[in-house]
């Protein structure tokens, strides 16, 4: 029972999941956060990296199938093409993405008692295919998106499709950015573990499932804790100390926690010609996230991969 003046917070995942290995964090994490969130369900997109729909779509159900919620939380395939070149089919029954973008528009229209949350860590098409189809739901949703590098360009969710971003941006509906800035301190790239600290915490976290997983690199896993150590051998590390950034579980955590980074308002800007356009006059407003509290977002991941509560879609 909700206590008086808290609630879990609604969501849809929206993810590119084989495209490196923050996306399968960012998903188990939400997972495990059951004591935070309901999750609707799962879509998937294809980017550049990881194969196509089937290939991300794979990745997603081995995730689930090791947080022992496949089956009970919703996989949807969505969009292998981008925005462009699918817009313009949307209205015929079929089209490249149609059971993603037909699941967002059917959970935003019955989810009236809170807003949904749509948690975008790929691209941006699904979301901007559901917008489109169905402008009702912009008063229904709040797409928290991880991706760009603005002020900067040359993010890889964003270069993944540009229109679909700059639909959104267009588009009023309530839109956040958490943003990635390669390299940088202020964005979730500083939200960075090593391959030792993974090997310290994640050993065995997570439920044990009856019947082992095999992962995308053949072996086979019975908890996802095990399975995250095995990504993190198949990676290519960078920085000093070599580590990898779990950028979209840090979109997660923001939703969970807002005081683990700073927030911003500023009036939407648009990327053209890879380059972004200030609009000073636009009356519409977009949240941007930075700076991002590395310590306390990584603690209550190993936490939570240590005491877990699963997800319920209720």
């Amino acid at each position: 029972m909700e206590k008086k003046g808290t609630h879990k917070i609604p969501v849809i995942f929206d993810t590119d999941a084989n495209n490196e290995l923050d996306d399968q964090h960012a998903l188990a994490y939400l997972l495990f956060s059951g004591d935070a969130f309901t999750v609707k369900g799962v879509t998937v997109n294809a980017t550049y990296n990881g194969g196509n729909i089937n290939e991300q779509y794979a990745e997603a159900e081995r995730i689930l199938k090791l947080t022992t919620e496949d089956g009970k939380i919703p996989l949807f395939k969505g969009a292998n093409g981008n925005f462009e070149q699918i817009r313009k089919e949307i209205s015929n029954s079929h089209f490249d993405g149609d059971s993603a973008v037909n699941f967002i528009i059917s959970q935003a229209k019955s989810n009236t008692k809170y807003p949904l949350v749509l948690i975008a860590v790929g691209k941006l098409t699904n979301v901007a295919l559901a917008l489109q189809k169905d402008p009702s739901i912009i008063k229904k949703v709040r797409v928290v998106w991880l991706g760009s590098n603005y002020p900067e360009p040359g993010e890889y969710n964003q270069d993944n499709d540009t229109a679909a971003m700059n639909y959104v941006l267009n588009t009023n509906v309530p839109f956040e950015m958490v943003t990635v800035r390669y390299g940088k301190p202020s964005g979730t790239d500083a939200v960075r573990v090593t391959p030792q600290e993974i090997s310290q915490h994640m050993p065995g976290r997570g439920p044990q499932v009856s019947l082992p997983v095999t992962g995308r690199h053949q072996d086979a896993f019975t908890t996802f804790g095990d399975y995250s150590i095995n990504l993190f051998q198949h990676i290519t590390y960078n920085g000093n100390p070599p580590g990898r950034a779990l950028y979209d579980m840090a979109a997660v955590a923001i939703v969970k926690n807002p005081t683990w980074a700073s927030m911003k308002e500023i009036p939407a800007p648009i990327l053209q010609n890879n380059t972004w356009q200030e609009r000073p006059a636009n009356p519409r407003k977009i949240k941007l996230w930075e700076n991002f509290k590395k310590n306390a977002i990584l603690q209550d991941f190993y936490n939570t991969m240590e005491h877990y509560v699963l997800a319920e879609r209720e």
